[in-house]
């Protein structure tokens, strides 16, 4: 598996093995020991999740203020833009983010470490997501910023205005928005 740190420290992505043939294909999607090498400590996922999306779907940004969740992402039917917010008050990358498109073709997976807000765009007709967590979902404590904050200014892939649940409707401006210290 190949690990390559992305432009914000911390944030992996993260390339698997494919083996294929004309049966098909293997690859080994998760491994601790390399997983913990390449970002250098010692992760324990707690939770999984899977869900399914709509093209044109807007989910994020989402994180939770206490209890925070590093989450390792890969998308197991259809096409998404990823992206991840360092919302760290005391990073030198203190409200910049990186994206990456994550496929079912591409396998690829990235690791948004605690400390960074999240979010998702499906291109493709629908996309399922998977993700495993470093921390419980923990409602009270979720936020949510804009997904079109002008101070951020993610480059989305889209010419339309998103779908978005009414929770992230509501995300509030970066610049109101509660962060780490």
């Amino acid at each position: 598996m190949k690990a390559t740190q992305l432009s914000l420290p911390d944030v992996y992505l993260f390339e698997p093995n494919i083996f294929g043939d004309d049966r098909g294909f293997f690859f080994e999607s998760y491994n601790q020991r390399q997983f913990e090498q390449a970002i250098g400590k010692p992760i324990t996922f707690v939770q999984s999740n899977h869900s399914r999306s709509a093209k044109n779907v807007l989910r994020g940004l989402h994180y939770q203020i206490q209890q925070p969740q590093g989450k390792l992402v890969r998308v197991v039917v259809g096409e998404v833009f990823d992206v991840a917010v360092d919302i760290r008050q005391s990073s030198p990358t203190f409200g910049q983010w990186v994206g990456e498109t994550l496929s079912a073709e591409n396998k690829k997976q990235l690791w948004v470490p605690p400390g960074f807000a999240h979010g998702f765009i499906v291109l493709s007709d629908y996309a399922e997501f998977l993700y495993n967590t470093t921390d419980y979902w923990a409602p009270e404590h979720e936020r949510y910023i804009i997904w079109n904050d002008p101070t951020l200014a993610i480059d989305w892939p889209i010419d339309q205005t998103p779908t978005l649940s009414e929770k992230d409707a509501q995300g509030k401006p970066f610049i109101e928005a509660d962060v780490y210290p």
